[in-house]
């Protein structure tokens, strides 16, 4: 009995490498004002293709977070974001656009008057047909989401940012070794 008791622990010990890298409950989940932005000077500092982390403004993954956030969301955070409560009344379209948002990685920061605050960059071509005004950028369809939830699910080295919401994806569902989910 005892050789196959220690069979069945090595056949189970040498197998817990194959466990997943994410770990096996959500991250928790926070709540926060959602609020969308472009790439142009009248959104953003002197430079607008450039965030405060120093990556490129890439619409498809960047956000910014309010800087009372900073601790808590520094660059290279990966962040999942879900909808708001659209029954409060708020002036939120996340219904619209929320196929845009996707992951996103925390490279920019907000001007000091926001507070508890997630900012996501979006394509200034995006544009969607509302009943009310006609054409309008996704940043104004998106509008104030009020009770948003953000999870914290990984960090990534702010030097090697994805690309493309595919990539981001990519790499948070493979829990890959650059994706470091305890920082």
């Amino acid at each position: 009995m005892t050789i196959f008791t220690a069979l069945m622990g090595f056949l189970f010990l040498s197998g817990s490498n194959r466990l997943p890298a994410k770990p096996a409950e959500p991250a928790p989940g926070y709540t926060v004002t959602l609020t969308a932005y472009n790439a142009v000077p009248e959104q953003t500092d002197g430079n607008p293709f450039e965030t405060a982390s120093g990556a490129y403004s890439n619409p498809e993954v960047v956000a910014a977070r309010s800087q009372d956030l900073g601790d808590e969301l520094p660059f290279g955070t990966i962040i999942e974001i879900e909808g708001a409560d659209i029954s409060s009344g708020d002036s939120c379209g996340y219904s619209v656009v929320a196929h845009k948002i996707g992951y996103r990685v925390i490279e920019d920061t907000m001007n000091a008057k926001f507070k508890n605050r997630i900012d996501v960059l979006l394509d200034t071509n995006a544009e969607y047909k509302t009943a009310d005004a006609g054409m309008q950028n996704a940043a104004q369809v998106l509008g104030i989401c009020k009770g948003a939830t953000y999870r914290v699910v990984g960090y990534v080295d702010i030097n090697h940012i994805p690309k493309t919401q595919g990539e981001l994806a990519k790499l948070v569902s493979n829990g890959a070794k650059e994706l470091a989910l305890n920082k």
